[in-house]
């Protein structure tokens, strides 16, 4: 079983994504934090990077809070997606492509059933997921996420041009 949680601090702003992997007795947890990024990028991240840290093609329950990344998968979002140029029904492009597209050779990979919970109801994994995010959002050397862009205009400009 996989548990992923994203987590940030604004949106966007600093954030973190958490992990929880369980396998019989075995448990492996991670996290990391980027200076800038939007909650979805986050709990995107967390499923590509549980997923990256398999080290054979697996089947695998995985459980987020993301009703946007579980419906994307579930709904056949990512699907009309591809199939419509990286395009939503609305003709508008898809947010998060760079990992969409991370993602799409793991889910070739491995079978991957996802699973909607609600967040922060006591479900103690994806509790320990969220600390774990917002913990690494609020770390020291946090990363920059090569793939986020901020649209033109988002912040006021520090200099007249």
């Amino acid at each position: 079983m996989i548990y992923t949680d994203g987590a940030c601090s604004g949106n966007p702003g600093p954030g973190g994504y958490g992990v929880v992997m369980l396998y019989g007795d075995r448990r492996m947890e991670l996290s990391d934090g980027y200076r800038e990024t939007t909650n979805n990028r986050m709990e995107l991240l967390a499923v590509i990077s549980a997923l990256e840290n398999l080290k054979r093609p697996c089947k695998v329950q995985l459980y987020s809070d993301s009703q946007y990344v579980v419906n994307a998968i579930n709904e056949g979002w990512l699907q009309g997606w591809i199939k419509r140029g990286w395009r939503k029904s609305n003709k508008k492009s898809v947010e998060n492509i760079d990992l969409w597209q991370r993602l799409l050779p793991l889910l070739q990979e491995h079978e991957v059933v996802f699973n909607w919970v609600r967040g922060h109801t006591n479900v103690r994994e994806n509790e320990r997921c969220d600390q774990l995010a917002v913990e690494a959002s609020l770390g020291i050397d946090l990363k920059v996420d090569a793939g986020y862009e901020k649209s033109a205009g988002s912040s006021p400009a520090l200099f007249r041009s």
